[in-house]
């Protein structure tokens, strides 16, 4: 069966649906508490490239599942009604995808980084390393 609809229409779509930011416009909002910027990309990229500083991890695969209450796999963090979520991935795709999944779902304060964490690293913004980035999400007792 011949696909009708490619990956590139699909996040055309999405992009011309959803709210997209610069790595500039991001940037500046490192220290907002009412931002939450989350990392969709595997953990395996994380692991190999590292993150934004302060984001949470959210695999692409769970995240409509971590952000619906009546999932069984629901993650608190994604209710906060007054905070907004920018998600990113690698290249701006998975993330416009996903950004205007949540959308779809009912989301009115979801966003994505336009290029991804390839963006974020050619514009030289902060990166945290795996390692710290675990250190932070899960604190030794």
């Amino acid at each position: 069966m011949p696909i009708t609809k490619g990956f590139r229409q699909l996040v055309d779509e999405a992009n011309a649906q959803i709210t997209t930011y610069s790595v500039e416009q991001v940037r500046a909002r490192l220290d907002d508490p009412t931002v939450q910027i989350v990392d969709i990309r595997d953990v395996r990229e994380l692991e190999r490239e590292g993150t934004v500083p302060g984001c949470i991890n959210a695999p692409r695969g769970m995240l409509e599942f971590w952000v619906d209450p009546a999932s069984p796999y629901y993650k608190p963090v994604f209710g906060d009604e007054g905070r907004e979520y920018i998600l990113f991935c690698g290249a701006g795709w998975r993330s416009a995808l996903a950004a205007k999944a949540l959308k779809d779902m009912g989301m009115t304060n979801v966003a994505h980084i336009d290029g991804g964490f390839a963006e974020w690293v050619k514009q030289a913004a902060p990166v945290e390393n795996y390692e710290a980035h675990r250190a932070r999400r899960h604190p030794a007792k």
